[in-house]
């Protein structure tokens, strides 16, 4: 295997009541919920009960498309990840948040926040919001440029760097002899004038145990690839073959060398929808269950806007129409290109493209028992496709049990997953060093950058 590793790294990825469109629908949920905080404190023990590296929720800053077929995802994932994090002691807590539409100062103080709480469990999945529908609600006319996105989003990384390292790590004092509650020559202003953010700083929130939060990225678009090899310690991405993977993993990590980083300071992790029963039939029976549950009219809705064409007319037994060149999409690129990959040869109705497509939105959905989920990720993960999994239950909770209590014990009896945590903090779970401080004599990312403030 080319990981410098053995294990691999599992994250939970959770939505509402499970990934599959329909979830909320089947005899296998309460879609009731998906408005409970306990159920999501469950999954969160559930995850930890099976010894992975974290949970994640993904975010979106607008209703989104036909809220009369489908539930939403209800709560602010930060917030939500905050109530998780006192049921749990171990498993990582990963949130969305965009660089589009917000300030990095909040952001860095919310997040910091999230990793104190937690104890050092904390992680940001950058995302530059692409709807039209989130752009309105920020009293934006249109979706922003793709480019622009990426450019507003490596500034906004950049200062959210520099501020959670306006604190070194000794700088609170807490000495009630002298009443020195923090030494000032340690706590520093960023001074940062771009062209987007002026922001002077210091951050009012101490250092965190891990540093900061470890920064997660989803994009597969050429800009998203180029951010997440200079900014990411994981990618969450979608690729529904191995050779997909294994091109998709050579090439970031080629990208990720390119700029000065070793290859294992990045780690790749496809997304899987499981179907898991006793036989591959049954499996393939309980999937088919699910996507018998399907909405058309949501999902022509939902099609609509990954495709940036209205399909809500177009007849569902027939191929989509033709489809605009990738450079004139503004809005989500890569999952764009992925669906006009997957109907390119006409030779799939939209009836079932959104079949394929209603598992998890493009992810790779996969029907077998225990032993043949365990075999895929092992075959992906030796052959270079991956150096871990984004798990996305199709319903909940009780797709994330069968996944924890029938296929991690294969893959820890394999010797590919823990079978204790080992570390304290999420990037500890990664496998990735401590973070330097650039404020910090002597460390190599050099002296302080401004003036010192109490």
């Amino acid at each position: 295997m080319s990981q410098g590793s053995q294990h691999f790294h599992l994250n939970a990825f959770l939505m509402g009541v499970g990934h599959h469109e329909a979830a909320w629908r089947h005899p296998r949920t309460e879609a009731h919920r998906v408005l409970d905080v306990k159920h999501f404190q469950e999954l969160g023990r559930i995850a930890e009960r099976g010894k992975l590296d974290s949970v994640f929720f993904a975010d979106t800053l607008a209703i989104g498309p036909r809220l009369e077929h489908n539930t939403q995802a209800i709560f602010e994932p930060v917030t939500l990840l905050s109530a998780i994090a006192v049921a749990t002691e171990h498993v990582g807590l990963i949130a969305t948040a965009s660089t589009s539409y917000g300030d990095p100062y909040s952001l860095a103080r919310k997040f910091t926040s999230l990793d104190h709480i937690s104890g050092g469990r904390a992680g940001w999945n950058i995302v530059t919001s692409a709807g039209a529908d989130e752009a309105a609600n920020f009293g934006v006319d249109g979706i922003p440029a793709h480019s622009g996105r990426y450019e507003r989003a490596a500034e906004f990384v950049d200062v959210a760097l520099a501020l959670w390292d306006s604190w070194e790590d000794d700088a609170v004092v807490l000495d009630p002899d002298t009443g020195l509650f923090a030494d000032p020559a340690k706590v520093h202003t960023i001074d940062h004038d771009g062209p987007r953010f002026q922001v002077k700083g210091p951050l009012n929130s101490p250092r965190s145990a891990q540093g900061r939060p470890l920064l997660v990225q989803a994009g597969s678009s050429e800009s998203g690839k180029e951010f997440a090899a200079r900014h990411a310690e994981a990618v969450f991405t979608a690729q529904r073959t191995l050779a997909q993977g294994q091109e998709f993993y050579r090439d970031l990590k080629a990208r990720v060398v390119k700029y000065g980083r070793n290859a294992g300071d990045l780690k790749v992790l496809p997304g899987i929808v499981p179907f898991i029963a006793d036989t591959q039939e049954e499996a393939e029976a309980l999937e088919r269950s699910f996507t018998d549950l399907i909405s058309p009219a949501y999902s022509l809705r939902q099609l609509s806007t990954m495709l940036g064409v209205d399909l809500t007319e177009h007849s569902l037994d027939a191929p989509l129409p033709p489809l605009p060149p990738l450079n004139e999409i503004q809005g989500n690129k890569s999952r764009y290109q992925l669906v006009k990959d997957l109907a390119e040869d006409g030779s799939l109705t939209v009836r079932q493209l959104i079949g394929l497509l209603g598992g998890g939105r493009g992810h790779r959905t996969f029907a077998g028992t225990p032993e043949q989920v365990a075999d895929e990720l092992q075959i992906w993960f030796e052959q270079g496709a991956a150096d871990g999994f984004n798990i996305m239950p199709p319903y909940l909770p009780g797709g994330l049990d069968d996944f924890v209590d029938r296929v991690v014990p294969i893959l820890q009896d394999r010797g590919l997953f823990r079978t204790e945590y080992t570390s304290t903090t999420l990037r500890g779970h990664y496998g990735l060093g401590e973070v330097g401080n650039r404020f910090a004599p002597g460390d190599a990312l050099g002296g302080a950058v401004g003036e010192a403030s109490a």
